[in-house]
């Protein structure tokens, strides 16, 4: 195979250029599972957004979540937020792939897809 052949394989299997897509659910859910089931596309130059906060009164703790697109400037900031009656203290972590903000085996799930698409070229190049 020629190496423009094997090019040519190795750009089908990137993503095209495209907007990217984040799990989305607004504060306050109560469960991370809960923003699964709702991706979006995010604006042009927004990253994934995921955020947990804790709010405490007394003996009760409750913890909320939330996912969504973001501008840079939100990403790793920590704060405090105030819902339900309950201060929540928060931190906000950003990541730059599609779905990146869902739980790790979706990530994890993302990354062997590309390298089972690349590991044929990739064995083409060193035979």
């Amino acid at each position: 195979m020629s190496r423009l052949q094997l090019l040519v394989v190795l750009l089908c299997c990137l993503p095209l250029a495209a907007c990217l897509r984040c799990y989305t659910c607004l504060f306050p859910a109560i469960s991370p599972l809960d923003c699964l089931r709702f991706p979006q596309e995010c604006p042009a130059g927004q990253r994934c957004l995921s955020s947990t906060a804790t709010g405490i009164r007394g003996s009760l703790q409750v913890t909320m979540f939330e996912k969504s697109c973001a501008v840079p400037a939100q990403c790793g900031v920590s704060g405090q937020k105030y819902a339900s009656g309950l201060y929540f203290n928060y931190t906000n972590i950003c990541c730059d792939t599609d779905l990146c903000n869902g739980a790790v085996s979706v990530a994890a799930l993302s990354w062997g897809r590309a390298a089972l698409c690349l590991l044929p070229a990739l064995a083409l190049l060193l035979g």
